[in-house]
């Protein structure tokens, strides 16, 4: 009786440690440095706010390096992601609408946006600016639209299948201007080509143009989210501006978040929102966000995956509108 009545006792304070021991678990991810990977070319808003937030995670879970992939409009980077391998355990992406796009324009892609990825936490939501060149001779939507009628136009992107280069093909299709596309490898080098004239417009991420636009340097004739920007006082949406001459509907925004490869532990999932959670609660990040004239965003988990499966759906329509392949 007295043995029966010890085991059992040994076998509570068991359980009751199982908890604890659970929780150490949890604490012991990462286990090696965190590759934060970033699938476009330095200089772009991509790059800048993964810079950012590396530096945050940093202060949370340890060493977190940020590795540039450019190539293919972020796919070559999410495929490499999606195959997993040795590394998935501690590698991450920064996932923008190049995430969703690029499966709707590049066929037969070995991966699907939705299904071979879990998806972190959103980090903030960017609208994208309609700019021109500070020597351009037009002052308004309505001008450039009438001039692009009737003569051919060129609009620049960071890559096909970015969100800015959707936005260029959307504004072409609405409109039914005369527009080529000029693709570079990101906008830092595609903004070069803006400032000096060397294209006629972009779409351009707020973060990419916003300073060139506060000095004079670029000249935004309008945003492309609903609503106006607080950053960009008296400038107004496309959709508004618009209405008279086919862009009525016409909203698209930068969305900016982290996923991982589905291998990627829970345990791991975990400690990366919670660190997220404190990094976008510090002020610096709020400033950050600010000074990029971005929003925090606050899809985390399966409501930021449903968030994704809505945009693939979104860009599906638009490539349909474009006839983009």
């Amino acid at each position: 009786m007295i043995s029966t009545f010890k085991r059992a006792l040994s076998l509570l304070a068991l359980s009751a440690t199982l908890p604890l021991a659970s929780v150490s678990q949890a604490a012991d991810w990462p286990t090696d440095t965190v590759r934060l990977v970033v699938p476009y070319a330095p200089g772009g808003t991509t790059d800048i706010l993964s810079r950012k937030v590396a530096d945050l995670l940093q202060q949370q879970i340890g060493n977190v390096v940020v590795e540039n992939r450019p190539g293919a409009g972020s796919t070559m980077a999410t495929g490499q992601l999606a195959r997993g391998g040795r590394g998935a355990n501690h590698t991450i992406l920064m996932a923008s609408p190049g995430h969703t796009i690029g499966p709707v324009i590049y066929k037969n892609l070995p991966y699907d946006p939705v299904k071979d990825f879990r998806f972190i936490r959103n980090v903030i939501d960017i609208p994208n600016v309609m700019v021109v060149p500070a020597n351009s001779p037009y002052n308004s939507v309505e001008e450039f639209v009438e001039a692009a009628k009737n003569q051919e136009m060129t609009f620049s992107s960071s890559g096909v299948g970015s969100s800015i280069h959707m936005s260029g093909e959307l504004f072409k299709t609405m409109t039914g201007t005369k527009m080529t596309h000029v693709p570079f490898r990101g906008s830092g080098e595609a903004l070069p080509a803006l400032l000096s004239g060397d294209v006629d417009v972009s779409f351009e991420n707020m973060p990419t143009v916003l300073s060139h636009i506060q000095s004079g340097k670029l000249k935004a004739l309008a945003v492309t989210s609903a609503e106006p920007s607080p950053y960009l006082p008296g400038i107004e949406p496309l959709s508004k501006i618009g209405a008279n001459f086919g862009l009525g509907d016409f909203v698209t925004t930068a969305w900016f978040g982290l996923i991982a490869d589905d291998q990627m532990s829970d345990q791991a999932i975990e400690t990366l929102q919670t660190a997220l959670d404190k990094a976008m609660e510090d002020q610096s990040f709020k400033d950050f966000a600010a000074q990029i004239g971005g929003e925090p965003a606050t899809q985390v988990g399966e409501a930021f995956r449903d968030y994704v499966e809505q945009d693939v759906r979104r860009w599906q329509r638009v490539a349909g509108q474009a006839d983009l392949q």
